[in-house]
């Protein structure tokens, strides 16, 4: 039975949040883990926000932060998904899942083994099938996203942000330098080009194109140059910020495949 069958999912931002949900539906038993201040800028879609609000609720499925392992049982028992602060995944050893799903999306391995759980599958670039993982998930945009890879890699990292209404360098936001990042802004507001997005110290960020505020980075948090800030939806349309994204589905149900055939 599905329901008996225990998962741990590394990370909990967008891309980990549509996959969480689909195994969340299809029974299996779910738990994410995170590091302890997230960066993540989809905030409204990504359970990491649990870790800063305790609950967060997605799509109608909630997720709790705990801070023990032995409160695992517990919320999974209230329907809830578990998310613990946990980056070197030690869950793993202590509750012994029969499926481990690195979605960290670090663009490398940084620490998942083939060895970790009967079956292992990882995000994107720097895993490859029979060597880090049992199975890679294709996760750039295009022909082949959410290919489920069993022997090889996904596609190298471009740095290149995927299209969206015609824009891609320019919807997103990064630092240009280290420091603590705030905004007066908050997800699902309207920007204008030229318009202050936020702030790094004293420097000034603004947005490059007209659009809605779908990602933004949580005030408060310290960042380093390069780190993402936010990204801006030039598409205009203020539902897509807060339901999961078309690539999140996408992978979610790439990982469901790769599991159910694996399993």
């Amino acid at each position: 039975m599905l329901k008996d069958i225990k998962v741990v999912v590394r990370g909990a931002g967008d891309l980990a949040t549509g996959i969480i949900y689909s195994l969340y539906q299809a029974g299996f038993k779910v738990v994410a883990t995170e590091v302890a201040n997230p960066l993540v800028v989809r905030r409204s879609v990504s359970f990491a926000e649990a870790i800063y609000q305790n609950e967060f609720t997605v799509e109608g499925i909630t997720a709790r932060r705990i801070v023990k392992f032995s409160e695992i049982e517990e919320v999974l028992n209230a329907g809830e998904v578990p998310v613990i602060a946990d980056p070197k995944a030690e869950v793993i050893k202590e509750w012994q899942p029969k499926v481990v799903v690195d979605a960290i999306m670090a663009k490398r391995n940084i620490g998942t083994k083939i060895d970790d759980a009967e079956v292992v599958i990882g995000l994107g670039p720097g895993f490859t099938a029979q060597k880090d993982v049992d199975a890679v998930i294709e996760t750039a945009r295009g022909h082949n996203l959410g290919r489920v890879i069993k022997d090889g890699s996904a596609e190298l990292n471009t740095g290149i942000p995927g299209e969206i209404g015609g824009y891609r360098e320019k919807r997103v936001l990064k630092s240009t330098c280290n420091g603590e990042f705030t905004s007066p802004k908050k997800i699902g507001e309207r920007i204008i080009t030229g318009e202050t997005f936020g702030y790094i110290a004293n420097q000034e960020i603004k947005a490059e194109i007209d659009g809605v505020i779908r990602g933004l980075l949580k005030s408060g948090v310290m960042v380093r140059e390069g780190t993402k800030l936010g990204d801006i939806d030039p598409r205009g349309i203020k539902e897509y910020c807060y339901t999961i994204s078309d690539k999140a589905r996408a992978i979610g149900g790439a990982v469901l495949t790769a599991t159910l055939s694996l399993i």
